[in-house]
């Protein structure tokens, strides 16, 4: 196995053989922009890793890979239109850059080529991508869905919350995880494990964006803090806040998402505060630790090498060290 700076390498040198000037340009320019705008690239090196995980040379699944990082930015391109955002990874989105019909179109492409990348394998192989493909696709929009439901909903509950974050989040990573494994050839137990060991890895990560989202260092954090509550989003620390809150601070907290004053400095600090002061922050952090957990709790259970278990468990932490 290598490690996360090689991979990341190796996907994005295959990326730029992928990204072709073709015509209409006006199809392919925004797809290949939106590719190549960076970012961690943290689902196509998940799934490089574990199919070396069980043996088989990483090379193998670049087109899976790559078909998970297309899905990923199509779906971008479309919640930055229904959000109306001007800005992805701090250069212009790509409907503000062209317009909207051309996002629509673009992205409508991407998804179609994130199928087409499948084709490289055999029959079998295939069947179990698209399948797996076709049903975190779906379960993506479920989360979007209820993401969008959520905003001008007053009564959404915990569980809710978690499985919309599930849904729009967390599933990529386990079937990004779980495609390196069918690739690999790998048992259905061990594909099934390492679904899990990503979904749950995923929740905590999304957990732990919330989190540094209100309390975060914004010079290490990369995206602006008190985002969420400008945006009034009904997060975990919010949801627990209004549970734990007494009832003046609970009228307070409810008040102050309705607002949307020019200067949000005052409302951003008195929120922080209640989710402080409610026990939101300390219940938001204990839940991260209990899907980390349950996440290297699952390493057990998969038919690989202690190391390679060190490796994946150190990854996990790697990735959820974002303390600041």
């Amino acid at each position: 196995m290598q490690n996360t700076p090689y991979y990341q390498q190796a996907f994005v040198d295959y990326l730029d053989k992928f990204v072709q000037v073709k015509e209409p340009k006006s199809l392919y320019s925004p797809i290949n922009y939106i590719l190549q705008l960076g970012g961690k690239r943290l689902r196509p090196v998940l799934t490089l890793m574990t199919a070396e995980i069980f043996n088989c040379p990483y090379e193998k699944a670049l087109n899976a890979a790559l078909s998970v990082e297309v899905f990923h930015n199509f779906s971008l391109v479309h919640d930055d239109i229904m959000d109306a955002a001007p800005l992805r990874r701090g250069q212009e989105t790509v409907h503000e850059k062209w317009d909207v019909n051309t996002g629509i179109l673009s992205g409508d492409a991407m998804l179609i080529m994130a199928y087409q990348l499948f084709e490289n394998y055999d029959s079998d192989t295939f069947q179990a991508l698209a399948k797996l493909f076709s049903k975190t696709a779906l379960q993506v929009c479920e989360g979007q869905q209820y993401d969008v439901d959520f905003e001008t909903r007053d009564d959404v509950s915990v569980p809710e919350y978690l499985k919309m974050i599930e849904y729009k989040t967390a599933v990529l990573v386990g079937a990004a995880m779980e495609m390196g494994a069918i690739v690999a050839q790998a048992s259905e137990a061990d594909k099934h494990n390492m679904y899990q060991f990503g979904k749950n890895l995923g929740i905590a990560f999304q957990l732990q964006d919330d989190y540094l989202d209100a309390f975060g260092n914004p010079e290490t954090f990369g995206k602006q803090v008190g985002g969420d509550i400008i945006e009034n989003k009904k997060t975990y620390l919010y949801l627990k806040a209004l549970e734990f809150s007494n009832d003046d601070d609970k009228q307070q907290l409810l008040h102050l998402y309705s607002l949307q004053p020019a200067d949000q400095t005052n409302k951003i600090e008195t929120i922080k505060e209640i989710f402080d002061t409610s026990g939101a922050s300390l219940a938001t952090k204990q839940i991260i630790e209990e899907y980390t957990n349950k996440a290297f709790q699952i390493l057990e259970k998969l038919e690989i090498s202690d190391e390679k278990k060190s490796l994946l468990k150190a990854f996990g932490q790697q990735l959820m060290n974002r303390n600041n």
